[in-house]
């Protein structure tokens, strides 16, 4: 990123602060926008794309009295049925039993609920994406588990720190009949040799037979809104602050190689991805913790993120 448009980037960030806290106009954050948008000239880059989401959260603000995103915090799970407005996408989570436990991980907890809030907020707003509403109209997001027959109401699924699961026999024969009749799993945030191994052997015994491939990055998935030329590896905000954020592999050399892989249906349709060595999920969860964390990955996780939704709802 160029050194004015970083500059631009943060006056927008800055406006977030702004007409309450001795910071510049919304007005003024609008146009750096404006210039951010104009520079880049383009409608679908990361630059663009972190420019309408710091110009949006600006004027939001003063109707929420936050700036970006969300801090950490807790909700108590809800079931997919339970939304008060529903929507044509629910973002639903996959709980499931832990078996170990890895380095700054939770288990199905990881990276929840604030990953599960701000990818469909942001989609929200970015996209014309109608997305499932609470009582408070904020966006709408479930938690199941495969035997829950609610996981058929939800059509896209998402996991993260999957090294760790073990499905019960009813949890595979379930998550088999859900994904050959339709459904969309993504699977993010395991890191290294051995969690691989561990989440390679839980797929077998969901879908016998199906290989696990690498998605190549000509694949329409990429492309969908934003063209993306790599998969980004970002790191928990916690290791990166440990590394004196700088470092992105939280297993060293033993998770230097991060890429997207997919099991596709006989009539090749993807049934699941699996981000490999990175924590996309992150990128949306800390988007309001520190600056630098979502100048640096932010954009590239909200990128990846909206492409695999509209993805999903176009195929």
């Amino acid at each position: 990123m160029r050194e004015r448009d970083a500059h631009l980037l943060r006056a927008v960030a800055d406006g977030g602060r702004g007409d309450r806290e001795g910071g510049p106009p919304v007005k003024l954050v609008m146009a750096a926008a404006r210039a951010v948008l104009f520079r880049s000239r383009c409608s679908r880059g990361l630059l663009c794309l972190a420019a309408a989401i710091l110009a949006t959260a600006a004027l939001a603000e003063p109707l929420t009295g936050q700036w970006r995103g969300y801090g950490t915090r807790w909700v108590t799970p809800r079931k997919p049925d339970e939304a008060a407005v529903p929507g044509e996408f629910t973002f639903c989570r996959l709980q499931y039993t832990t078996v170990r436990r890895e380095r700054h991980g939770r288990g199905w907890r990881t990276d929840y609920p604030d990953a599960d809030h701000n990818l469909p907020f942001r989609a929200s707003q970015m996209t014309t994406l109608n997305v499932a509403r609470d009582e408070r109209e904020d966006p709408f997001h479930a938690v199941v588990t495969a035997s829950d027959n609610g996981l058929y109401a939800c059509p896209f699924l998402f996991a993260s720190d999957v090294g760790t699961a073990r499905f019960s026999e009813l949890e595979v024969v379930r998550l088999r009949d859900y994904l050959l009749k339709g459904g969309f799993f993504w699977a993010d945030d395991f890191w290294g040799d051995y969690a691989w191994s561990n989440w390679a052997i839980e797929m077998e015994r969901v879908l016998p037979g199906y290989a696990i491939r690498e998605i190549p990055m000509d694949h329409p998935i990429f492309h969908t809104l934003y063209s993306v030329d790599s998969i980004p590896q970002i790191p928990s905000i916690q290791y990166w602050r440990e590394s004196g954020r700088s470092g992105t592999s939280e297993r060293g050399s033993g998770s230097a190689i991060y890429r997207m892989y997919g099991i596709e249906d006989d009539s090749g349709r993807l049934m699941v991805i699996m981000t490999h060595n990175t924590d996309i999920a992150d990128g949306w969860e800390r988007e309001g913790e520190e600056d630098e964390f979502f100048y640096r990955f932010s954009p590239n996780a909200y990128a990846i993120g909206f492409n695999v939704i509209m993805y999903f709802m176009t195929h």
